[in-house]
């Protein structure tokens, strides 16, 4: 039996594209998404702002019609097949919101393995949101040896932290951050999942 568990990164690692960008397309925020990445480009605003922020862009809508959207974003298949068959090792780590991950949590049997952002709600609609996930928090949690997969400068602590720290790179340019920080690098999914599976 494997002594490791997994930790994925959900954006551009799970799924195929970007979840907000995606989705913001058939919103009609695209324009005010972009508005907001060029007022942010220097990183002049707190990650917690930022986030917030982009929640606000979103919050005009029901969370039934998000939730929706992301649970239909393509997913890397071969990868979801991996989670879903190593579910009771798998975990996922993302700031996305709880209540608008329903949907794609389900598709990949990860409703009780995620590690997110939380929102309160009401009459369907976004409240406020009342926690943002902290990764180094969640790390802080592990007592197992964890590997750990993701893309983005946000998973770097991450990827540094664990046993088997993997920076892929099959949507997105892998961040410096992690490749700084990973002990692999990988670019094609099938090879990621060849990976995973021989530390099972």
């Amino acid at each position: 039996m494997s002594r490791y568990v997994f930790l994925f990164d959900l954006d551009s690692t799970i799924t195929r594209e970007e979840i907000f960008p995606s989705i913001s397309k058939e919103l009609g925020l695209t324009e005010k998404l972009r508005a907001l990445a060029i007022n942010n480009i220097w990183g002049e605003l707190p990650y917690k702002q930022r986030f917030l922020q982009g929640v606000e862009l979103f919050k005009e809508f029901p969370i039934s019609e998000v939730c929706k959207k992301i649970g239909e974003i393509a997913l890397n298949e071969k990868l979801a097949e991996f989670i879903r068959n190593n579910q009771d090792r798998c975990y996922i780590v993302t700031n996305i919101l709880d209540v608008w991950l329903e949907e794609l949590a389900a598709k990949l049997r990860m409703e009780h393995n995620l590690f997110c952002s939380k929102a309160l709600a009401k009459d369907g609609y976004i409240e406020e949101v009342f926690s943002i996930v902290d990764k180094n928090a969640v790390i802080s949690q592990m007592v197992l040896p964890f590997v750990a997969v993701g893309d983005g400068n946000n998973d770097a602590e991450m990827i540094e932290a664990a046993e088997i720290g993997i920076g892929y790179g099959g949507v997105h340019d892998i961040a410096p951050a992690v490749l700084a920080s990973a002990s692999h690098v990988i670019y094609q999914e099938d090879k990621l999942v060849e990976f995973l599976e021989r530390l099972v």
